[in-house]
């Protein structure tokens, strides 16, 4: 998720032209956020072998999470922004401070928890659905 929100701002920051929501994060960008997100899911593809994950399926991951992150930091974007916090602190240079580091998380970090569990299993609960261990090919 980390490195989507970087690949964005690199990407936004180098072809980025046309605003997402410029009334709610101005400098999000359509070129960045598919650049980064694209990159994203490359890499992770890529990646696979560090995970338990089969390629397709980490890309797959990948681009769920990344969708994830990018919408709840609109959404968090949005509601700092009523609140009169955005750009909150410059502890970060070029970014709006430390709220802006983790507020995709905040919706991508349960989705991937709840996902990896319901189709992987966590040890916490029970085995999967058989649907979703054929769909695997398990």
């Amino acid at each position: 998720m980390q490195l989507s929100d970087v690949l964005q701002y690199v990407w936004g920051k180098t072809c980025g032209k046309r605003p997402v929501a410029p009334r709610v994060s101005p400098h999000k960008t359509w070129e960045g956020t598919v650049g980064g997100i694209g990159t994203t899911v490359l890499i992770s593809s890529l990646l696979w072998w560090a995970t338990p994950f089969s390629p397709w399926q980490a890309g797959l991951m990948a681009l769920l999470i990344c969708l994830a992150g990018f919408f709840g930091g609109l959404v968090l974007s949005a509601i700092k922004r009523d609140l009169g916090a955005k750009d909150w602190g410059g502890s970060i240079a070029g970014h709006g401070g430390f709220l802006d580091r983790i507020d995709s998380l905040c919706f991508a970090a349960p989705l991937f928890f709840h996902i990896t569990g319901f189709c992987f299993g966590t040890g916490m609960d029970p085995r999967p659905p058989d649907w979703i261990l054929e769909w695997l090919g398990r």
